[in-house]
């Protein structure tokens, strides 16, 4: 078994884990009202955006994402939240000490023993949810779950839900589709997002990732015999039959949008296998990226 495979198994428990430890966290996670950006880099900047449209849907406030390179720095903001697995990313750690000593500062990390912990005003270990591989995935998921948590939209169906993507078989022909796109809805825009670059990362696939409403105007000519449309959460009307229409395979999302997130997983390692690839060390990526000076 590669190193992603026994991390993405662990996730019912880590999420758990983190829901349980959430009210602990509480002082050092945005308040309502606040106004609010969350950063971070590849996986992270996904996750940002999930979690920035659940906070301003549960009318807590107005919550930006931002890639971390990419943070407006003319803007104004109550506190700023950083996801970084590593605690080392370049890109995360600039914006952190730039806003020192002028906005407050979150930093999400899964290693205490990194320069995120001093540069942030507050921080959030989940140590139990790092990993060896390369490719994230528990320590995206758990922390995703945590400020679900804080935000009171966390629910044990969800964990549930996690045990059923990691037990049940994939739809038959999906791990041999030639090309994948992954549809979402509000929050569920960042989980496509983060499906699509997982498949890129650890199987070398063709994927793409867009809003489902966006899906009619231009990405749905690509599809056909072949490829798979799997959609995270509510399907808009009619779409389902269109794509199948088309002779591609519709993947429906009948699991909490975050499990789905896990069978997408699966399927990353699944295609890898087939492919002869070792997910663990995908090509041209590090743990980090680690600029220099």
């Amino acid at each position: 078994m590669t190193h992603v495979e026994d991390e993405l198994n662990s996730q019912p428990e880590c999420w758990i884990r983190a829901a349980g430890e959430a009210g602990r966290h509480r002082d050092a996670l945005p308040k309502p009202g606040e106004r609010v950006a969350v950063v971070g880099c590849g996986t992270s900047y996904f996750m940002a955006q999930a979690v920035a449209a659940l906070r301003e849907g549960a009318g807590q406030g107005e919550t930006d994402a931002f890639a971390a390179s990419e943070f407006p720095r003319g803007r104004s903001y109550d506190r700023v939240v950083a996801l970084t697995r590593s605690g080392t990313t370049t890109e995360v750690l600039r914006i952190i000490g730039e806003l020192k000593g002028h906005t407050p500062t979150t930093a999400i990390t899964a290693d205490p023993a990194t320069p995120v912990m001093t540069a942030a005003d507050d921080l959030v270990v989940l140590d139990f949810a790092d990993e060896r591989s390369v490719v994230q995935t528990r320590f995206a998921t758990t922390a995703l779950t945590l400020l679900r948590a804080h935000l009171g939209l966390h629910a044990d169906a969800v964990v549930t839900d996690a045990r059923t993507a990691l037990s049940t078989p994939l739809p038959q022909g999906l791990a041999s589709c030639g090309q994948f796109t992954f549809l979402g809805r509000g929050w569920t825009v960042g989980l496509a997002n983060e499906a699509a670059l997982k498949m890129r990362e650890a199987s070398l696939s063709w994927t793409e990732a867009y809003p489902a409403m966006e899906y009619r105007h231009g990405p749905i000519s690509v599809t056909t015999e072949g490829t798979a449309t799997w959609m995270l959460g509510e399907a808009p009307e009619g779409l389902a039959a269109q794509v199948r229409a088309t002779g591609a395979l519709w993947v429906a999302g009948g699991l909490d949008p975050l499990a789905e997130l896990v069978g997408v997983q699966r399927l990353a390692v699944a295609v890898a296998a087939a492919r002869g690839l070792d997910p663990d060390q995908p090509r041209h990526l590090t743990r980090s990226v680690i600029l220099a000076p």
